[in-house]
């Protein structure tokens, strides 16, 4: 590595946003429903607590039972119809069923269309993490060459910065395709 504190800098921020860039995926992939119960499904599900706009789980327990229903017994139970409305709102596609003291939310079979339907859904979400690990690259390519044109760098610090940007970028698209290969997995998996 060379020594030159904005080629340090510019490898931080690659750094920083290619990891930004996976973890947002895999982030995405957590509230894709895979057939099987999963509370981060209601992660981003709010409901109007007291006047404010709160996430579910942080006014309730969230427990999974039988595999295949999400148990919701919130804390305060005059809350109850509000987290009804907000997951009928939600785009998560599931009824809840109120018994007046818990909410549950049954995930039904997924069929093989709709299987196949959610694989190229992550699919193209993958794609999009691809494109924006690309884009940083480019960002991180385009300060290396303004550091050549500024005669900051050499030709040959500038080659070994490029050959780390672009092992970098190679480590991220490879983490990528393997959470796209993880989540493909769990989906086709009945």
């Amino acid at each position: 590595m060379i020594d030159n504190e904005q080629v340090e800098e510019i490898m931080l921020v690659l750094d920083d946003k290619l990891s930004k860039s996976v973890s947002v995926l895999k982030e995405d992939y957590s509230v894709i429903r895979a057939g099987r119960a999963n509370p981060h499904i209601l992660d981003r599900v709010m409901v109007d607590y007291y006047g404010a706009p709160t996430p579910i789980n942080q006014t309730s327990n969230i427990s999974v039972q039988e595999g295949r229903c999400l148990v919701i017994s919130p804390w305060d139970i005059s809350l109850l119809k509000g987290i009804e409305k907000a997951i009928l709102t939600s785009d998560i596609g599931l009824n809840p069923t109120n018994d007046g003291k818990v909410i549950r939310l049954v995930f039904p079979e997924l069929t093989e269309e709709r299987r196949k339907d959610l694989v190229k859904k992550i699919r193209k979400m993958g794609e999009d993490a691809k494109v924006a690990a690309r884009n940083v690259r480019r960002e991180a390519m385009d300060a290396i060459k303004k550091l050549k044109n500024d005669k900051t760098l050499s030709e040959d610090e500038v080659a070994l910065c490029e050959k780390d940007v672009e092992k970098q970028v190679s480590d991220c698209i490879s983490k990528i395709d393997a959470a796209v290969s993880d989540k493909e997995k769990e989906i086709m998996t009945v």
